[in-house]
């Protein structure tokens, strides 16, 4: 009898509608004072979200824990509104910090915000068979480049996952990957304003 684990290529994945905005609570990213990794977060205090798209307004903190840097984040002020942070690309949303999990992969850059991004990423990239459920217009996965989504690239797009949970082991400016710069990538801003008389 087989006892081995069934791989992930076995794995059927549903598609929800997940939103990238979903994995923002907590982000990986470069220290600027020290180049190991920082932590970006909600401030400390704040009642959870109602939507996840509130996420996007959610003063922030950026706190190192190997040289003690912090830095904080609100989203800036239009009239009445909040504009919201854009989500996207190889820098965090927020600070503009080049991410902490990033890795060449298949002649590109293969990233992600935190070790729960990287699991939704690899139970997707992993299954042979891909089911949506939900309209396609801002979900996460209908939106991934098509390089990562191809057959012919899931074996080294599996592996660089695997590098990416590893990195988020490791803290020290050493450990820093070499991919973990800038590169230009950043989304064009779409306009997010929310209004609300809330605790912003």
């Amino acid at each position: 009898m087989n006892s081995r684990p069934a791989r992930p290529e076995q794995v059927r994945h549903h598609d929800n509608g997940t939103w990238l905005v979903q994995f923002t609570s907590r982000v990986l990213v470069v220290c600027p004072r020290c180049g190991g990794r920082a932590l970006v977060v909600p401030l400390p205090g704040l009642a959870s979200p109602k939507y996840f798209t509130e996420l996007l307004f959610q003063p922030r903190r950026l706190s190192c824990a190997g040289c003690g840097a912090v830095a904080e984040w609100t989203a800036e002020q239009r009239g009445a509104g909040l504009v919201g942070a854009v989500v996207g690309g190889t820098e965090d949303p927020f600070f503009r910090r080049p991410l902490w999990l990033q890795t060449h992969c298949a002649g590109r850059i293969l990233w992600a915000y935190d070790v729960e991004h990287v699991d939704a990423l690899a139970a997707y990239v992993g299954a042979l068979l891909r089911e949506r459920r939900v309209s396609p217009t801002m979900a996460m996965f209908a939106r991934l480049p098509v390089w990562m989504k191809s057959a012919r690239h899931r074996d080294q797009v599996l592996a660089g996952l695997s590098a990416l949970r590893a990195l988020a082991e490791r803290s020290a400016p050493a450990d820093r990957s070499d991919a973990a710069h800038e590169h230009g990538d950043r989304p064009r801003h779409h306009g997010s304003i929310l209004f609300r008389g809330g605790a912003y």
